[in-house]
């Protein structure tokens, strides 16, 4: 007979317990999620972006200024529909909860955390602010300082900081005599599970899924320098890029999504794809222009690995309900902690198998680039 206790409901609990245990990018991000209503894939929905204050100087003629809560919003497109179906045995139905979390719910699951770890990592094309050097791996202290200045700079708050480091910058890192320090990595226990602990203000993680960006092969005509095309106001976040040759088609190539344009030492990511035409291409980009002059030299900056680092509220993992199928009873839907999976347990007459679906909607997006950073790589 079957363990009665491993019901749709117990098993989505479990699932869902075995996903956050395995998540790295998905357990550091802001998570929303809504019961207000069962949503399919594909649909759009709006989410409350985090509060955010001024902090103001008391003055005692006029009191204290009351400020609104001003939570603001944005919308995410659930696009991402995850599922591990899979037969089920008997057997398998009449082990312990541990030893089917073990044999069974463990190897489901890290797919799940491998794919929203995936999604989440890709966001890093939004990004337009750097620290370290393209194509040269993280390597001292002062790699993970710079990017605590960057965040600094844009007066990101001190706590909730992460880095994401790829599995060599990470090699890299943890083998330096600073680091390997108790008193500075944190604790004896981050040593031991070979992780950098918290170091200059971050919790240091590593990630096998961080992304390796390459850019586009946009280029100048020989000799030439990729210019801006005509002064550009202040506020606009878009601009066309052409050479100082006086060759119409010698600029040439592809700006891919999330290239990194210096223009000025300040840099700025590219937020579409775009091709040259006729010596000349248009540029979608942020953050918004200061204003550039006419002819103000780009720099592309090079092919590298996007480790991150990172405020929470700088990414979103958006998750809503899925429906519960009719004509069955055993089904169950089941949230926690900014998380939700579906569970359905059926039964196969036409091959005679017990089947068990595990899925889940989602989304993810940048709530504020200002609050990341790219460690290059």
């Amino acid at each position: 007979m079957p363990n009665t206790f491993l019901t749709p409901s117990v098993i989505a609990r479990e699932a869902l317990m075995v996903l956050k245990n395995n998540l790295v990018f998905g357990g550091l991000v802001h998570r929303d999620y809504s019961q207000e209503f069962t949503a399919k894939i594909g649909d759009t929905v709006t989410i409350r972006k985090p509060a955010t204050f001024e902090a103001k100087e008391f003055n005692e003629a006029t009191g204290i200024e009351v400020q609104t809560v001003t939570e603001g919003s944005t919308t995410v497109k659930l696009d991402k529909h995850l599922d591990v179906s899979f037969e089920i045995t008997s057997k398998e139905l009449s082990l312990s909860l541990e030893d089917f979390s073990e044999q069974v719910m463990t190897p489901a699951m890290q797919p799940f955390a491998q794919k929203i770890d995936e999604y989440l990592a890709g966001l890093y094309v939004d990004i337009p602010y750097r620290a370290g050097t393209a194509g040269q791996t993280p390597s001292a202290a002062a790699d993970i300082a710079n990017c605590g200045m960057a965040l600094n700079i844009n007066k990101a708050p001190m706590t909730n900081r992460n880095i994401v480091l790829d599995p060599v910058a990470q090699a890299s890192l943890i083998v330096l005599d600073s680091f390997m320090e108790v008193d500075k990595a944190g604790t004896s226990e981050a040593l031991r599970n070979a992780n950098l602990g918290r170091l200059l203000g971050f919790d240091t993680y590593m990630d096998q899924n961080v992304k390796a960006h390459t850019k586009g092969n946009l280029a100048a005509g020989t000799g030439q320098k990729i210019t801006v095309k005509g002064a550009v106001a202040a506020g606009a976040v878009q601009m066309t890029l052409d050479d100082d040759s006086d060759s119409a088609s010698a600029l040439a190539g592809k700006l891919a999504k999330g290239d990194v344009l210096l223009i000025g030492d300040k840099p700025y990511t590219v937020t579409k794809a775009a091709t040259a035409a006729d010596g000349e291409i248009a540029v979608d980009f942020y953050p918004a222009s200061p204003g550039f002059a006419d002819n103000a030299e780009v720099t592309i900056i090079a092919n590298h690995t996007a480790n991150l680092a990172f405020h929470k509220n700088a990414f979103a993992l958006v998750t809503r309900p899925l429906a519960l199928p009719m004509g069955t009873s055993q089904a169950e839907y089941i949230s926690y902690d900014g998380l939700g999976i579906r569970v359905v347990q059926s039964y196969d007459i036409s091959k005679k198998k017990d089947i068990i679906s595990l899925d889940m909607l989602c989304g993810v997006k940048t709530l504020t680039p200002e609050l990341a950073c790219r460690l290059l790589g």
